[in-house]
């Protein structure tokens, strides 16, 4: 297949610290081009990939050092050089979240495919849906898909990772001191205040490492910083692949205490990865990453995340590899993707102004979690 990827241009592909869906756009970008498939990547120049790289801007907005930039006039400016482009794809995939892409495609969205990588519930998104209907999504989970009912859902795919780059770490000495660990954003929706009263009344140090982005700046000056302590409480600052796999696999559980719709999650199994629990919140998709009581707790108040604490011991970390293994690999990913791309091009030589089957409740939740799960309401 001839296929193209269109990444936000927030960060590199994969980014350089923090940025989940530049990290999974490189994974899946890297697996189809190694499969044999004809792949270019449409992101900024500072991005590294095994596919074709057609540079749209000269680095990541995030990281340009100029003072002021446009997300939108740089996005507009990508879009329109994929629309230049288009014939030369069988498929156009778009990690974009907010539909930008659908003016410059409505003549042949069954050309196209969509994952929105983020929440849905934005009050705008119902009706520029309603503008363009015919244009087919896939979700990274099922809870993601329940603001937007009426979309033309193709697929769930849930997020994968690379074994090989997430080896699985030797046991942890008993001489280790235990911690819990927070990772991500320093936001009020991914809320570090409920992973530190959890880690103190727990008895347990917490150690953050997270990015605090200018919008959370002020949050965090206000409402965090006067709780970091530097012993019971540390911060240790946005942290990069290497340190990021240290800090996960030496740590008791990851705490992910968000108060939001939560469409995946990528620092969860991240964590799986490497055998370490996670203590997350009943909020967004976490009962379809989380399996309660092998990988990790589903809670839903401090109180529950405290008593789970005491309980982590009885949970494996050799099986929470293997559930990472088994639900969570870039492999099984890479194949849910081919077999989406496949429908949607059988779909459109078939009847190319036919709008696209629904491809059943989803591929992935078939495979990868049988019937465990029900489809959003």
């Amino acid at each position: 297949m001839k296929i193209a990827h269109v990444a936000p241009l927030f960060e590199a592909v994969p980014p350089r610290l923090y940025g989940g869906t530049e990290r999974i756009v490189s994974y899946l970008c890297d697996g189809l081009a190694d499969r044999g498939h004809e792949v270019t990547l449409f992101a900024s120049s500072d991005s590294a990939t095994r596919a074709r790289l057609a540079p749209c801007r000269e680095t990541a907005l995030r990281l340009d050092p100029r003072p002021l930039t446009s997300a939108i006039a740089a996005h507009l400016s990508m879009l329109d050089e994929v629309r230049r482009r288009a014939d030369e794809f069988d498929l156009i995939h778009f990690h974009l979240s907010h539909f930008q892409h659908f003016p410059f495609f409505e003549h042949c969205p069954e050309k196209t495919v969509t994952t929105p990588h983020g929440r849905l519930d934005y009050s705008d998104l119902p009706g520029a849906l309603a503008r363009w209907p015919d244009f087919p999504f896939i979700s990274i989970s099922l809870r993601q898909r329940r603001p937007l009912p009426a979309a033309n859902w193709v697929g769930n795919v849930y997020h994968g990772l690379p074994l090989a780059h997430f080896p699985m770490p030797p046991p942890r000495s008993s001489s280790t001191e235990p911690y819990l660990a927070f990772l991500g954003r320093l936001s009020r929706d991914k809320r570090p205040d409920r992973a530190i009263e959890t880690a103190r009344r727990s008895g347990l140090p917490l150690r953050i490492a997270a990015k605090v982005g200018a919008d959370d700046r002020a949050y965090f000056h206000d409402e965090i910083e006067p709780l970091i302590d530097g012993e019971k409480v540390v911060y240790v600052g946005e942290v990069g692949e290497t340190e990021k796999a240290d800090f996960l696999q030496g740590a008791a559980a990851l705490l992910f205490p968000i108060d939001w719709p939560e469409p995946f999650g990528l620092v969860v199994i991240e964590a799986m990865a490497f055998g370490t629990p996670v203590i997350a919140w009943n909020e967004g998709a976490m009962p379809e990453i989380v399996d309660d009581g092998v990988s990790g707790f589903i809670v839903d108040s401090v109180d529950a995340a405290v008593a789970r604490v005491g309980e982590l011991g009885r949970l494996d970390r050799n099986e929470i590899r293997a559930v990472f293994e088994r639900r969570f690999s870039a492999e099984r990913m890479i194949d849910d993707y081919e077999a989406v791309y496949a429908l949607l091009l059988a779909d459109s030589a078939a009847s190319p102004q036919a709008r696209p089957r629904p491809f059943g409740q989803n591929i992935a939740a078939s495979r990868v979690n049988g019937s465990r799960h029900a489809p959003p309401e």
